[in-house]
């Protein structure tokens, strides 16, 4: 998202904020969540953080680069107030995965942070930031002014911040059906800032696609870290009516992501819809065939392979191998017709030699994605990998992107020359 929009004209002195969002669409989406929550505050959102009483970074801990980014915005706001002594030090705040795996400890880095909170606890903003800003107003001797506020113990957040009605996105907007991830692939740090996987009510969600219907919005995507692990223990008998308005099949079994994208399909004044992330594992024929028969749904599939060497995928634990991602982008091709297939993958793995990425060349150029992000690999705090030797090179890692990275760009050149035609 960036920097973040103004929400509102309110004038009041000493409310405005503004947030500035790093990452991915689940961060962007807890970022409007937020803005929600205070513009019913009535604070002013404005795109000049340099200008604001408040500043929130919302934040991600997937590779290094992203928070070194962090730490620098930070460093920003350090010397504000000797640069312009009519405009003091703004109250800082971290928040996202970053404020969840570092918690307390970046007071230490970061001293001029005044309050730590992470992905679960957001519903708390609001109140935190008044509590500083009266904290303010006390003498500079109070041991409330002299504390720093972390909030990074929340387990399930409370479903009612998802309808705050804020949504940045004109005509589209993001729904999370799911939080969080199960999965612990060894060199991701999700788990450990997001915590284990939890699926929202499938009513929730139904909900919140109606309220965004009602404000104009008629596309939507569908959000989880993996998505397409999500089922509700919602029976159908306790949808009552609706189970067979929305189309759901199943009956004891709770509701299923595939049964989920059914029900979405049929709500009335959604013109299209998509999902992102799906996790190989989980991703199923049937799922395909879903894709192929929704008509409202985009025939768009984002499934991040990571690596085409077996032994690199164990040590990832992944939980799949070479030939079943393989024969799952075959059946994808055949089933959806014209379906977009886009991946992530990780170069440079502890213990990844030039065969393994070969492998990992070879899949890319035999399966022909339309797109695809490629990452370098860098060590996340409490991952199993960060245990791992880091025994690749910088400048091997930096030549593995460059040779797969320039393999892509041919790829998605000729696929786009072929459509063309």
């Amino acid at each position: 998202m960036g920097r973040s929009r103004e929400l509102s004209s309110c004038d009041e002195k000493g409310r405005r904020i503004a947030i500035i969002t790093y990452g991915c669409q689940m961060n962007v989406r807890d970022s409007e969540v937020i803005c929600g929550l205070l513009k019913k505050d009535n604070w002013q959102l404005t795109t000049k953080p340099e200008e604001a009483d408040v500043v929130i970074l919302n934040t991600c801990s997937v590779r290094q680069h992203a928070e070194d980014k962090v730490w620098s915005e930070i460093g920003k706001f350090k010397t504000r107030k000797l640069a312009n002594s009519q405009t003091p030090k703004p109250i800082i705040g971290l928040v996202g995965c970053m404020a969840q795996n570092y918690r307390e400890d970046v007071f230490k880095r970061a001293p001029e942070v005044d309050f730590v909170v992470g992905p679960s606890d957001i519903a708390k903003i609001p109140k935190i930031i008044q509590r500083i800003m009266n904290s303010k107003l006390q003498t500079p001797n109070s041991k409330l002014f002299e504390s720093k506020i972390w909030e990074t113990d929340g387990g399930l957040r409370p479903d009612e911040i998802y309808h705050t009605g804020f949504y940045l996105g004109g005509k589209h907007a993001y729904v999370v059906i799911s939080e969080g991830c199960s999965n612990f692939c060894s060199y991701c740090v999700v788990p450990y800032v997001r915590g284990n996987l939890r699926n929202r009510d499938c009513r929730d969600i139904l909900r919140e696609i109606e309220e965004a219907i009602d404000k104009g919005i008629n596309e939507i995507t569908l959000l989880g870290q993996n998505v397409n692990e999500y089922e509700s223990g919602v029976r159908s008998r306790e949808l009552g009516v609706r189970s067979q308005e929305l189309g759901v099949r199943s009956s004891e079994f709770g509701v299923s992501f595939i049964d989920l994208l059914r029900m979405v399909n049929q709500i009335k004044g959604l013109k299209a819809f998509s999902f992102i992330t799906s996790h190989p594992k989980d991703t199923t024929l049937d799922l395909f065939k879903a894709m192929a028969d929704l008509e409202k749904l985009k025939k768009y599939l984002h499934l991040p392979v990571q690596s085409g060497s077996d032994r690199i995928l164990k040590l990832m634990n992944r939980g799949y191998t070479k030939e079943f991602y393989l024969d799952l982008a075959k059946n994808y091709r055949k089933i959806v017709r014209d379906g977009v297939l886009t991946t992530d993958i990780i170069v440079g793995f502890p213990g990844e030699t030039e065969k393994d990425f070969q492998e990992t060349y070879d899949l890319v150029k035999d399966i022909k994605f339309d797109a695809g992000y490629f990452f370098k690999y860098s060590p996340r705090p409490h991952t199993l990998a960060a245990q791992f030797r880091d025994d690749v090179p910088r400048e091997e890692k930096e030549r593995r992107h460059s040779l797969i990275l320039k393999l892509q760009k041919e790829i998605s050149s000729r696929s786009k020359g072929k459509s063309k035609k």
